[in-house]
């Protein structure tokens, strides 16, 4: 049988402008596709099923929320550790990576699956669930609770990918899980094609059919392509436990959950104090997230892309890179995210227009854009030294700045503004964390991390 052939690190290649901009296109196609997909399903279930089954859809909101902070921050620390032993053209080092971690997402998919069935009645309850959905946001919740472990490993596997260079693959197993829930979803819902009408569980349904699908595509495709990550009888040897690549695994990638938690639990007081100002700040809130999610989408493309890049470099011995890395990324930031920002601030009018329909509540969330879209490139910049840092191994202080910019900066500077400036305040709160973030992480890196030595974890 032959061998996979081991491809030149990405940071090595002549060109790294080109090359970090090849890889970078399909990674920000994939997350504006998968938030794109979200946004659909929404107009899906509420345009067929009526208010009451996007309430019971959104009850879910915040546990998948806690179940993507898991994954993301598992998937976080294997790229690092793949990307390492990928510079470093170990490829059995890859795969003990691999396995190690798709090890410790069966054992966490499976549990928080099994449990999640069992135990989605009490959890919603605890959620404080209205009666009038709980007959709906239940089955749902089960559903997609026992889809688990599909999911995780989808999200892993992919994220792996990325981590030898593969930007391409994943963006087509996205369109494809995109693709599938598209199809399927309208069909099951309002059964068609000789299927039963599955109701609320028809999203659920057809969002674990296509993950499945997409599984069953990279096992297909990356054998006949004979891909170093290959899922073969090779691969799956090192599916267990190990402990010193687990411990590693979560050292790196527990910081990443944590830090999201921090900002969602965040988001909601900001949400709170949004609410207080009446529907149409609601609204314009609403709007304006919308925009500015998919201005970030980009800018933390970016900041994924120079981790990888970063973290090979460090594999291939070659951690004089990493300021040819971060001057790339920067200059990345600069020329995409401001590009985008221009176009956010010349086509404000519009944007909003697709959101809302009062007139007054558009010019309302034009204004709020107005005072947060420019500070989106100091989030991006923030971003990329906290990725080339993790990189290394560096997590827990770009942690802990990443979070004291929340709860010492945002959080306090938003309560405070609003009762200064009204609605407007919270978003120049935003952009005051956002720069200070910035500022932080940038001292760090320029002034304590650049005078540490890199080694390679693996």
């Amino acid at each position: 049988m032959s061998k996979p052939s081991q491809q030149q690190p990405l940071v090595t290649q002549q060109n790294l402008w080109k090359t970090f901009l090849i890889f970078l296109v399909p990674l920000i196609a994939t997350n504006i596709l998968q938030n794109l997909s979200g946004t659909i399903n929404t107009v899906f279930v509420g345009q067929m099923l009526g208010v009451h089954a996007i309430a019971a859809v959104a009850v879910f909101f915040p546990i998948l929320f806690c179940l993507m902070a898991f994954v993301i921050g598992l998937s976080a620390g294997a790229t690092v550790l793949v990307g390492q032993a990928w510079g470093a053209q170990n490829t059995e080092k890859v795969r003990s990576v691999v396995g190690s971690t798709l090890f410790m997402t069966l054992i966490g998919g499976s549990i928080i699956a099994l449990l999640g069935v069992l135990f989605a009645k009490p959890i919603l309850l605890a959620l404080g669930t209205d009666p009038d959905v709980m007959h709906l946001s239940l089955p749902y919740v089960q559903w997609m609770l026992a889809g688990s472990p599909l999911l995780f490993i989808y999200i892993i596997y992919t994220s792996i990918l990325r981590g030898v260079g593969d930007s391409t693959t994943p963006l087509i197993a996205s369109g494809m899980t995109i693709g599938t829930g598209l199809i399927i979803t309208p069909i099951l819902i309002a059964g068609k094609f000789g299927f039963p009408q599955m109701g609320i569980i028809a999203p659920a349904i057809a969002t674990n059919v296509g993950f499945f699908i997409a599984l069953v595509f990279l096992f297909i495709y990356l054998n006949k392509k004979n891909h170093p990550l290959k899922p073969d009888m090779e691969l799956l040897r090192h599916v267990r436990h190990q402990h010193e690549l687990s411990k590693i695994i979560l050292r790196l990638g527990i910081p990443t959950g944590i830090q999201m938690v921090t900002t969602s639990v965040a988001g909601l007081v900001i949400v709170g104090l949004v609410n207080r100002h009446g529907a149409d700040a609601t609204a314009a809130y609403g709007a304006v997230n919308q925009v500015l999610n998919y201005i970030q989408f980009p800018a933390l493309s970016i900041s994924i892309a120079a981790s990888i890049f970063a973290a090979q470099a460090i594999g291939a011995g070659k951690s004089e890179l990493l300021n040819k890395v971060k001057r790339t990324a920067l200059g990345m930031n600069i020329i995409i995210t401001g590009a985008l920002v221009a176009l956010g601030y010349l086509f404000s009018k519009y944007l909003m227009a697709l959101f809302i329909t009062d007139p007054n509540v558009v010019l309302l969330g034009q204004e709020l854009l107005f005072i947060v879209l420019w500070s989106i490139l100091f989030f991006g910049a923030s971003a990329i030294f906290a990725s080339i840092m993790r990189a290394s191994g560096t997590v827990t202080v770009p942690m802990i700045i990443n979070i004291m910019a929340i709860l010492c900066i945002e959080v306090p500077c938003a309560y405070l503004f609003s009762e200064w400036w009204g609605l407007q305040g919270i978003w120049y709160a935003y952009a005051l964390a956002f720069v200070s973030l910035c500022l932080l992480q940038g001292l760090y890196y320029q002034f304590v991390w650049k005078k540490k030595a890199v080694k390679a974890l693996v």
